[in-house]
């Protein structure tokens, strides 16, 4: 069974982990505190994951979850990920960013801001537009009717289908959202980000961390993709 690397173990990271053991798969997870800051994710997770450093999970991850603050992924060295497929759950987010004038100008998107810094890595933006909640609320078996879709984007053909079979592992559907450049339809404030995934969209912004999901077929998410407009940094809520 391929081994997922994940580095970053906050809300998102975790929930993939614990995703991923539950299908089976290895996990060898790190974060800037290091191993020795994991031992209860560890110990939750169990026999098939393991605490790593940075390096370590990038070494040892056939594939992996690069899922840090946007900011900080500048900290991690750019050969690191070399020729390793990278699922990348980044987001821009003003507020606990700071300014980024080239994303506030809609000139590139942000997983071509990281795929710039990681230039021979094989980047999928993916698990990007799902709260962290969600995740495992909407994890399907393969032949469940209520299977839920996410999508991914990115310029590598073989990467997308790598993905996409991790993701099927892990109790997903996938819907192709085109290029790293047009990953803007699946970022924040459009209509494929999280609020579709939401039981009632209407959900006040401060009770969204908490209210429960309802599952979207891919038919639901490709809909969703078609209709997407751009929204600038500054007309965004969150």
């Amino acid at each position: 069974m391929p081994t997922l690397g994940i580095i970053g173990t906050g809300n998102i990271g975790a929930a993939v982990a614990r995703l991923a053991v539950a299908a089976g798969i290895p996990v060898v997870v790190a974060n800037s505190r290091g191993p020795e800051s994991l031992t209860g994710l560890i110990a939750e997770l169990g026999s098939l994951a393991t605490a790593g450093t940075v390096e370590q999970a990038a070494q040892a991850g056939d594939l992996i979850l690069l899922s840090v603050p946007l900011t900080a992924h500048t900290a991690i060295p750019a050969d690191l990920l070399n020729d390793k497929v990278v699922l990348d759950t980044s987001n821009y987010y003003p507020h606990r960013d700071g300014r980024i004038a080239e994303l506030d100008q809609d000139k590139i998107t942000t997983s071509e801001l990281i795929h710039r810094h990681f230039p021979q890595a094989r980047l999928v933006k993916a698990f990007n537009n799902i709260l962290a909640h969600h995740i495992p609320q909407l994890a399907r078996p393969v032949d469940a009717p209520d299977r839920t879709a996410l999508p991914i984007a990115g310029d590598d053909a073989d990467a997308k289908t790598a993905a996409a079979a991790l993701i099927h592992q892990l109790g997903y559907d996938t819907v192709d959202a085109g290029t790293l450049a047009q990953s803007w339809r699946i970022e924040p404030e459009t209509t494929a980000y999280t609020r579709l995934y939401l039981a009632d969209p209407a959900t006040p912004g401060e009770q969204m961390m908490q209210a429960p999901a309802s599952p979207v077929p891919a038919a639901e998410l490709r809909r969703a993709l078609e209709a997407a407009e751009r929204v600038h940094v500054a007309d965004r809520v969150f």
